[in-house]
């Protein structure tokens, strides 16, 4: 009797020798770019005991940038959300010249310098921006305040959710939407009954991320906030200007509040994975017809 593997081409990875060296060499790096520095500032953050972490922490100006980030996520995040499903809602269900291209620049934030951004944003709205002096005459203040904080994360977090419904919502495709509308449903009705059910988990984990990524800006945000220490400092830039003042523990003690939130976001990201977000599937008529007739009466 043939051999069941008789015949066939080896598969890359075949040889146990190979597997072994790449097992190896993933787990180094995964060691010593992951989890090392994750355990370097657990234990940097304590180095000085809890008494020190818990004052650091509760230090004016920590709690001021603590407070700071977390009203920049509550503005920018919903924000961007609904613009991620506008954008999608947009690209999928419907036909229109430029679709490309707005594609393309939803993609811009990925392939932009968060730098670059916001040296962008001071030659827009700083004093001798494009709208630099009709701001001053309204005493409008954008650029080293929230306003211009809110804006940074914006810009670099707008592709997220989009980019998550964007693919699914091409692969399910028009027809529960146009059945829903054939029925009689009214295109709020249609978005709540149909399509939203359909994208919940996906609309989630874009949220997610998006969240992570707007409490953890540096770049962009570094360059329009004006570091105001205890005023315009989100943590990230506080934890920097801690640093500088040679105040690594204080530094840590910071550092450990944002790599908790990589920890709770990796463990909220695993579990809307396991509920199938990011997952391409299109959903039966049955299902989708299920959910819409007893919400049509005539």
């Amino acid at each position: 009797m043939a051999h069941p593997g008789k015949g066939k081409p080896p598969r890359v990875g075949d040889n146990p020798v190979f597997r072994r060296v790449l097992l190896s060499f993933v787990l180094v790096l995964v060691g010593l770019m992951i989890v090392a520095p994750l355990v370097v500032i657990g234990v940097e953050a304590f180095s000085k005991g809890v008494a020190y972490f818990g004052a650091a922490i509760a230090h004016p100006d920590t709690r001021h940038a603590i407070m700071l980030t977390v009203v920049t996520a509550l503005i920018a995040v919903p924000i961007n959300t609904a613009f991620g499903v506008a954008a999608a809602w947009a690209i999928t269900k419907h036909d229109f010249p430029g679709k490309r291209l707005l594609i393309v620049i939803i993609e811009i934030p990925f392939s932009v310098s968060p730098i670059v951004a916001g040296v962008a944003y001071l030659f827009v709205f700083g004093l001798q921006g494009l709208f630099g002096h009709a701001l001053q005459t309204m005493e409008i203040k954008i650029l080293f305040a929230l306003p211009g904080i809110v804006l940074a994360s914006m810009f670099v977090t707008a592709p997220f959710v989009a980019r998550e419904l964007i693919p699914l919502m091409q692969a399910q495709g028009r027809d529960l939407e146009e059945a829903a509308t054939s029925l009689g449903a009214s295109g709020w009705r249609t978005f709540f009954s149909v399509t939203l059910p359909n994208i919940k988990w996906a609309l989630l984990y874009g949220v997610v991320l998006c969240n992570s990524r707007v409490m953890g800006e540096f770049g962009a945000v570094s360059v329009v906030s004006g570091n105001i220490r205890g005023q315009t400092n989100t943590l990230p830039l506080h934890i920097e200007l801690l640093y500088h003042d040679y105040n690594a523990a204080g530094s840590f003690a910071a550092a450990s509040i944002l790599a908790g939130l990589a920890i709770v976001t990796l463990v909220v990201k695993v579990a809307l994975e396991r509920q199938g977000a990011g997952r391409i599937q299109r959903p039966s008529a049955l299902a989708g017809a299920d959910t819409v007739t007893p919400e049509v009466k005539p």
